[in-house]
């Protein structure tokens, strides 16, 4: 064997013509018959510290180690790399158990040099705290300085960690926390993806993103500002989460992803969809909400009993819509379940809208008629309120579906006449009873026991 050749042979032409059984190889001094096999590629071997790394091992070995790693890609046909090795091997055996070294041949394994951004041989990468985003190593080639390099990256990474700081694949793991941003993407893994996304009731927006990626990059202040306004407005129905898909492959594998960031809907029991939307904070919220109205049931149509139910419903809503229906007396049951289809009707038309949907009997809140200027006559009436600025606008047509979409359609669009509430605030609210959904009964009439009056004395003039 020729010393040095299992290590060292990209730098020999083995054409196929050169490996004839009749045509001898010269390699240095020396000559070799047809019986070698030449088919070493690598640099380094299992005897080296050097820790050989490709696809396969990358991520167990690299992305989700506690260790510091220093890693080299390299090709085999550089002659940089060839006179760096000696250097890399020394360093590798003084570091170990302290730092790890390793080693990419990124002329074979083009993928992992191309994740990290490699564009010359070699490439030093120091992998600290986040490992998705290695950096850059600029200090000088010899095993002393490789040395002298690793230690003040295990210094850095030590002081960083009393400090509290840690790395991150760029979205924190969503833990319930109100508050906006990255905290409101759910960070999804190969561990927690089926539990949180495949086997819940919610709709899922998922990125699945490499830390590299320039477009990712760009996506993720969108996504994260997208995130918060989603939780908000869908009560968490819609959730917006993110895959390292260059840590998570098997996830990642499992729906084909190929180029970054690819954004997927999960819907709850049905087979996932492209997103192929807008990448803007408002493009991916109004897609969001599109699937929320399309799974979502009706909102609830809620008679006002107590100053805490028009509280809830109107606080966490834009508009909440009001009708005054006549009592019951003047339409019975029939006649007030007609009017309350109409309002469900048109609940389900603008569900997207995310409204709050009231009523309540003539006469039951007259403070309330009063500051919304309907004041005991024209019922049913409607009123739609937005408790933030204080504003209301009236029904002015019939008491229809069709009346009723328009009004709501105007509203919608900004136009339509509105009014600031009486007295600049919420009225007062009474607490009744619930309607029982019968018939109204008429008051029963006192009796009075006549049987002492004299009728006869009625028809004397008393002077």
């Amino acid at each position: 064997m020729v010393p040095g050749l299992r290590h060292y042979t990209a730098h020999v032409d083995w054409s196929a013509a050169d490996t004839a059984a009749s045509r001898p190889i010269s390699v240095g001094h020396g000559v070799l018959g047809s019986c070698l096999v030449l088919s070493v590629r690598a640099m380094y071997s299992s005897s080296d510290d050097v820790v050989e790394l490709n696809p396969s091992n990358f991520n167990r070995e690299v992305i989700q180690s506690d260790s510091l790693w220093l890693v080299e890609f390299y090709a085999p046909w550089c002659g940089h790399c060839q006179k760096l090795t000696p250097d890399w091997k020394k360093a590798a055996t003084a570091l170990k158990g302290i730092v790890k070294v390793g080693a990419v041949n990124a002329d074979e394994h083009k993928s992992l040099g191309g994740q990290f951004g490699v564009r010359g041989f070699p490439t030093i990468k120091i992998f600290g705290a986040n490992k998705n985003q290695p950096e850059e190593y600029q200090g000088g080639r010899s095993s002393q300085a490789i040395v002298d390099g690793a230690m003040n990256a295990l210094r850095s990474l030590v002081k960083d960690r009393m400090s509290g700081k840690s790395g991150s694949s760029g979205y924190k793991q969503s833990g319930g926390s109100s508050g906006g941003g990255k905290d409101d993407v759910v960070e999804l893994t190969d561990d927690n993806f089926d539990r949180m996304v495949l086997d819940g009731d919610d709709v899922w927006l998922v990125e699945f993103f490499a830390p590299w990626c320039g477009h990712c990059k760009n996506l993720e202040p969108e996504w994260a500002a997208a995130a918060t306004t989603v939780k908000e407005q869908t009560k968490g129905k819609v959730r917006l989460g993110a895959v390292d898909a260059t840590v998570h492959q098997g996830v990642s594998g499992r729906y084909g992803i190929r180029g970054f960031p690819t954004i997927k809907i999960f819907r709850p029991g049905q087979e996932p969809e492209d997103y192929d939307g807008s990448r803007s904070r408002a493009g991916i919220v109004e897609r969001a909400m599109d699937l929320y109205s399309d799974n979502a049931p009706p909102p609830e149509l809620v008679e006002i009993l107590s100053e805490g139910v028009l509280a809830k419903t109107c606080e966490d809503s834009q508009l909440c819509i009001i009708a005054v229906l006549p009592h019951i007396l003047d339409t019975g049951a029939s006649g007030r379940n007609s009017y309350l289809d109409v309002m469900m009707k048109m609940a389900e038309k603008y569900k997207k809208k995310l409204w709050g949907w009231l009523w309540t009997e003539a006469g039951a809140q007259l403070d309330l008629e009063s500051s919304l200027g309907i004041g005991g006559f024209g019922y049913p009436a409607m009123a739609a309120i937005n408790t933030r600025k204080m504003k209301f606008a009236l029904l002015r047509g019939s008491f229809s579906e069709t009346g009723i979409h328009e009004f709501l359609r105007e509203l919608s669009v900004g136009r339509g006449s509105t009014a600031t509430l009486g007295g600049g605030s919420m009225p007062k609210i009474h607490s009744v009873e619930a309607w029982d959904g019968n018939d109204g009964q008429l008051p029963v009439e006192e009796e009075y026991d006549l049987s002492d009056v004299d009728l006869d004395d009625l028809d004397k003039d008393e002077l």
